[in-house]
């Protein structure tokens, strides 16, 4: 007879046992004598069978009435069995779960003790696989201060005493392999906290599928099916990363890009984006698509900057498989993916990560540097080796398994700073007193350099707002080492600035070209952004001053001048038809408005500026350097104008640029120029294809040796209202 003591088996029976590995399966307790235990609640008899269920080994006892079977059998050796367990006259034969050991090697528990796991995704959560010839799942989660783990899900009726799980006592993982369990079944972890309380189920964090919002459970997925076209693509990605290169980003919300109204104004699914995006992107001459999180989230009026499911495409627009299938249909017609991503916070949802094994396991534990104000959100504990390694792996993850080509991190200012958007009192200085927090620039210098050493075409790029120095220096020289940084100061400038009457820009023109003073400092990036539509801001659009006619021009101006101006591009969707409402994320992009002229005309002009960009190196060779750019005029603020040329790299190529921000015509306007010839009109936002007047220098103007803006040469030009006038010295 079995001698497990009556405590054990109530400790089981009442899934409260912390080594339950220890006790169920087949365990020897005597020389030659093996005891085969199983706990199943409400079964009524269990029988042990050989490996091909035709004979019976031993039939076991009833020793606890909710289920707990036992009894010892004399063996040479522990066979490879089968349950025969019976429910009434139900039977149903297993594979019992007990009897497997531990998938998990060596090199994956140290790597992941150290914080230093680059693939903790390869083993964590849960993974199809074969055990012994048994088809099942593994499942892993990182728990080290619960007291009980267990894997439900529609395989075990959501009972928690069906499946416990082992742990790792120096790890804090906990892990099970469960036969059977097949693709696409829904789970989640059952916890008992330290203290015995049983916590609200909880999905899981490196779950690569999920199930559609606001359901809540994982799901079971193989990751490892998908059969990629994008191999060209390898080869070609430097090309729309570097410095030197055109990057025009189109940044999308893929919920509310376009719908279909005629079925329930449902989503566009990943495979319908890549069939009507991906043409538009193309058509529209953008480089890069870059698109707002699509890690699975619950709340859809985030947009997907209070994840969940980290490791997981929402499954709103379809599988992994389908968001595989975008992006590689991406790659084949040359545009670049860039995804957001959010490692600044979490929400506090209470199937996430807060209080995950029942303590500040993610986050920190006080609030004053665990929890956000403006977002009521949870903040990770970036001084946590295992929290640091979670989200180091998620970055990798997107870029090993998506091929993603970059990700843009959010709110990286909220990262820096233990004080951002806190009073005095409510936060807790650094271990100097300061206000830096340390661990999360280490974070961020780690994950950028891991990220540059193992996928160096990649794009990091950084949403920082403040004047922290070195964002997009490499480490080595003391930065964070992102590729690319946000210009926020560019952007409230520029915007403050158009968005006043003409008449008192003179006043504030300096808006327009105290950028200049640092443009060279970073990698910039000149974003208009999803932040800038939405919450009483105004479109882009209805930013404008004056009449119809003026606010579209201006809006033509303004584009033109930010094209040309030194710093990779980004627009939101629906900017780039100049959208007169605010971003809607329930709604479609107002398409229907391009059944109005003015709106075409600005969807052109955007298009034609794009193409003018990639077509142009000196509007984009050398942005990120001072000797890309040179300003012709700078101060006239009676007229509100500013002119500049822009130089490729060896300076043979340049482009003098000229904007109007008055709607006043102003006819033989002088600009000093450096070299004598033909200036070829490139472009003119006041031609008649954009909504304009169609007031222009025919094609182009000869230079006169006439002395202006401290030049020999000079050119009289045809300045319209409103307007930006390109051109270009003919060699």
């Amino acid at each position: 007879m079995d001698t497990l003591s009556h405590d054990v088996i109530q400790s089981i029976v009442d899934s409260d046992c912390e080594d339950i590995f220890a006790y169920l399966g087949c365990h020897q307790v005597s020389p030659g004598y093996y005891a085969f235990r199983a706990f199943l609640p409400n079964a009524d008899s269990v029988e042990v069978l050989d490996q091909k269920a035709e004979k019976t080994l031993l039939v076991l006892t009833k020793l606890h009435t909710t289920g707990f079977f036992s009894n010892v059998a004399r063996l040479d050796v522990i066979p490879h069995y089968k349950l025969r367990v019976c429910y009434g006259e139900h039977c149903e034969i297993l594979e019992d779960p007990y009897r497997f050991g531990s998938s998990i090697g060596e090199q994956d528990l140290y790597l992941f003790g150290e914080g230093t796991h680059e693939s903790a995704y390869s083993f964590m959560g849960a993974h199809l696989c074969d055990r012994d010839g048994v088809a099942g799942c593994s499942f892993v989660v990182w728990a080290p201060n619960a007291r009980r783990v267990s894997v439900v899900g529609d395989f075990n009726f959501w009972d928690g005493r069906r499946h416990m799980m082992r742990k790792h006592v120096p790890s804090g993982l906990w892990e099970i392999f469960i036969p059977g369990v097949a693709e696409n079944a829904q789970y989640k972890y059952e916890l008992r906290a330290g203290d015995g309380s049983l916590l609200p189920h909880k999905a899981d964090p490196y779950g690569f599928f999920a199930q559609v919002p606001p359901e809540q459970a994982s799901c079971v997925f193989n990751n490892d099916r998908y059969q990629w076209g994008d191999q060209e693509w390898g080869g070609q990605r430097h090309l729309y990363t570097k410095r030197d290169r055109p990057i025009s980003i189109y940044e999308v919300h893929l919920g509310s890009w376009r719908r279909v109204p005629e079925e329930n104004n449902r989503y566009l699914t990943y495979r319908e984006l890549a069939a009507q995006l991906i043409p538009y992107v193309k058509d529209m001459g953008f480089t890069h698509l870059q698109l707002m999180p699509v890690s699975e989230f619950p709340f859809d009026g985030s947009w997907g900057y209070q994840p969940i499911g980290m490791f997981a495409p929402t499954s709103r627009f379809g599988s992994p498989d389908d968001f595989k299938y975008f992006v590689d249909q991406c790659h084949q017609a040359g545009v670049a993916v860039l995804i957001d991503w959010v490692p600044g916070h979490f929400p506090t949802d209470q199937h996430g990560l807060g209080r995950f094994d029942g303590t500040p396991l993610y986050e920190h534990a006080d609030s004053r540097q665990g929890f956000h104000p403006d977002w009521n959100t949870f903040i990770y504990n970036y001084g946590r080796k295992e929290v640091s390694n979670y989200l180091m792996a998620n970055a990798l993850y997107w870029l090993d398994v998506f091929h993603i080509d970059g990700l843009r991190v959010d709110a990286v200012a909220s990262m820096l700073y233990l004080d951002y958007s806190r009073k005095e009192g409510e936060w807790l200085p650094n271990a100097y007193g300061g206000r830096e927090n340390l661990e999360a620039i280490d974070f961020l210098r780690n994950v950028n350099t891991r990220v540059y050493q193992h996928f160096p075409d990649a794009m990091m790029v950084a949403e920082e707002s403040t004047a922290w120095p070195g964002v997009s220096q490499p480490t080595h020289f003391g930065g964070l080492g992102f590729g690319f940084k946000w210009n926020m100061g560019w952007m409230n400038d520029s915007l403050e600035y158009i968005a006043k009457e003409s008449i008192h820009r003179q006043y504030h023109h300096h808006d327009m070209t105290f950028s200049l003073y640092y443009a060279f400092s970073e990698n910039f990036v000149l974003p208009l952004s999803h932040d800038e539509v939405v919450h009483g801001k105004r479109s882009i659009l209805g930013r404008m001053q004056g009449d119809a006619w003026q606010q579209f021009a201006n809006l033509r101006t303004y584009y033109s001048f930010m094209w040309a101006h030194p710093g990779k591009k980004l627009v939101f969707m629906g900017c780039e038809i100049a959208q007169g409402a605010e971003w809607d994320h329930n709604s479609s992009i107002a398409w229907h408005q391009l059944e109005l002229p003015e709106h075409r005309g600005v969807q052109q002009l955007i298009r034609d500026l794009n193409h003018l960009y990639i077509s142009e190196p000196a509007l984009h060779e050398v942005d990120c350097d001072g000797l890309g750019f040179e300003w012709i005029e700078a101060d006239d603020y009676h007229n509100s104008v500013f002119a500049f040329n822009r130089k490729s790299r060896n300076k043979e190529e340049t482009v003098v640029v000229v904007s109007n921000f008055t709607p006043v015509y102003r006819e033989h306007f002088r600009v000093g120029v450096n070299e004598s010839g033909y200036y070829k009109e490139l472009l003119n936002t006041d031609a008649e294809i954009y909504g304009g007047s169609n007031k222009g220098n025919a094609g182009g103007v000869q230079t006169e040796a006439t002395a202006w803006h401290h030049r020999e040469q000079s050119i009289v030009i045809n300045l319209p209202p409103l307007s930006t006038v390109v051109l270009k010295l003919q060699r």
